[in-house]
């Protein structure tokens, strides 16, 4: 990953920017004037602290941009060294004001720390600072210093190191770069670590080891689990499983690997201009927020980013699947669920940073919606594995199945499953010109492979379905019925 730090930048909240492609449904708004933003972080009372790369944490508060910063460090910002990650402590506005940031020394040796400052307001207290953990000498390679930090749901401190461009670094107990540490919030370090018995000294603070340059990682509220987005050398970005002890396989293996003295990634994907692949993994964040206002099919999904081909997609658990969720972002670096139920990007846009706050605008649970033929209101379907166009001839060689019952595959909007619901929670039914109604038997209810927003729905249609004329399709969930959307019968 490769930062750049442009200065000259105009003070603008809610700007006007080239907007993101979004699915359908959510908009974005924007505040601008961060100069060379490398992470940020979500305060409990909703403010959004922004680190720039030269050694300012920025304060939007408000939904404006403060014009004093919270702090100012001296740093070391050449390459992607700089002011790299921040974190709040887990009591901060109830019985402390900690606030914990990760940059890089100016002064020989150089090297990465992790300090505590006290806040005064929207401002540190002077003299605040408390070192808490001073990391290993850097070598003159000034690319992959890692940076993220995050609290744990155990109320410990993780760290996010890379192995400064020595790959040598990652394998090894003997020092702490290429790896996750994890300490307690005044830097000492826990006695149950998985390497507390092996290691000497400071390198019992490691948690696990073979990462390259770990830039971002994030844990799932409610459930703890830990994500770790490693950025690849040539070839593979990964998203890794985080578990105590892991070894991530670098340099010995990028990517997918068989080889079981590694811990294979959850996800990977190639680099590439395409729409699936990129050059850098950059950002992650759960929806899993207080307020739930994405439709239900993003609740407990995953968002990622790459900062080369500037897209937002989303990584499924439980599916082990990525779809994909918005295009056109300059330069993505961080990502974050708000409690208000918001995604924010953080984009470094060459040097003119900004934070965009993405919102679903439509009803907390909007009604579903068939896709129909564009200025019609024929349904977007096919009636078996041929993508065949209105009309839809849904006779016997075109089923979809050997028992040669007729089956209609169609495409809905806000079809949205809860934990706990399945096909059988949906109904659909077809109405014909008389308005008599037919009951159709749910089968599959699955998201689009590519297209999140997106359900397909496959039905099977009773015998007694009449043919030769133009029949209306709907379905309901949870007591809401779609539009009605045409089919012809042939």
């Amino acid at each position: 990953m490769f930062i750049i730090v442009v200065y000259l930048v105009p003070l603008a909240s809610f700007d006007s920017l080239k907007a993101a492609t979004m699915p359908p449904g959510f908009t974005e708004t924007t505040i601008t004037g961060i100069a060379g933003p490398t992470a940020m972080e979500l305060a409990p009372d909703g403010r959004i602290f922004v680190c720039e790369q030269g050694g300012r944490l920025r304060v939007i508060k408000n939904g404006a941009l403060l014009a004093t910063p919270f702090l100012t460090l001296n740093v070391d910002s050449s390459g992607e060294r700089g002011l790299l990650g921040i974190a709040f402590d887990p009591f901060f506005g109830v019985l402390n004001n900690f606030v914990y940031v990760y940059y890089t020394v100016p002064s020989n040796p150089r090297h990465n720390r992790v300090s505590r400052f006290t806040a005064n307001g929207d401002v540190a207290l002077a003299g605040s600072e408390t070192v808490i953990l001073e990391l290993d000498n850097l070598s003159g390679a000034t690319n992959h210093n890692g940076g993220a930090i995050h609290f744990g749901p155990d109320g410990k401190l993780y760290v996010a190191v890379g192995e400064n461009a020595t790959s040598s670094n990652s394998q090894t107990l003997s020092n702490r770069l290429g790896k996750v540490l994890r300490i307690n919030s005044d830097g000492s370090i826990p006695s149950d670590n998985p390497f507390f018995n092996t290691a000497t000294g400071a390198n019992r603070s490691i948690w696990a080891l073979g990462l390259r340059n770990p830039f971002t990682f994030a844990f799932q509220p409610g459930t703890g689990r830990l994500f770790i987005n490693d950025v690849g050398q040539n070839t593979w970005e990964e998203i890794n499983d985080g578990i105590a002890g892991s070894n991530y396989g670098w340099p010995n293996t990028e990517g997918p690997s068989s080889n079981p003295s590694f811990r294979s990634p959850l996800f990977s994907y190639q680099h590439g201009g395409s729409p699936t692949t990129g050059c850098a993994i950059a950002g992650g964040a759960f929806y899993n927020p207080l307020n739930e206002k994405f439709p239900a099919s993003f609740i407990g999904k995953y968002f990622f980013a790459d900062l080369c081909t500037g897209w937002i997609r989303t990584f499924d658990p439980s599916t082990g699947t990525a779809g994909d969720f918005a295009t056109g972002i300059v330069q993505p670096v961080d990502l974050k669920v708000g409690p208000d139920g918001s995604l924010y990007y953080l984009s470094i846009n060459f040097g003119n940073g900004f934070v965009s706050r993405v919102q679903f605008s439509g009803p907390p649970n909007p009604f579903p919606v068939i896709l129909s033929e564009p200025n019609t209101d024929s349904a977007v379907a096919v009636a078996s594995v041929w993508l065949v166009r209105d009309p839809f001839p849904l006779t016997t060689p075109f089923n979809m199945s050997a028992d040669g019952r007729t089956r209609l595959n169609f495409f809905v909007l806000n079809l949205d499953l809860q934990p706990g619901e399945n096909a059988s929670s949906v109904t659909a039914r077809l109405e014909d010109a008389s308005f008599k109604t037919y009951p159709l038997t749910v089968e599959t209810i699955a998201r689009l492979p590519g297209f999140e927003w997106v359900t397909q729905v496959i039905v099977r249609l009773p015998d007694d379905t009449p043919n030769t004329q133009t029949l209306f399709v709907s379905v309901t969930l949870r007591g809401q019925t779609s539009n009605k959307a045409r089919i012809r019968m042939k």
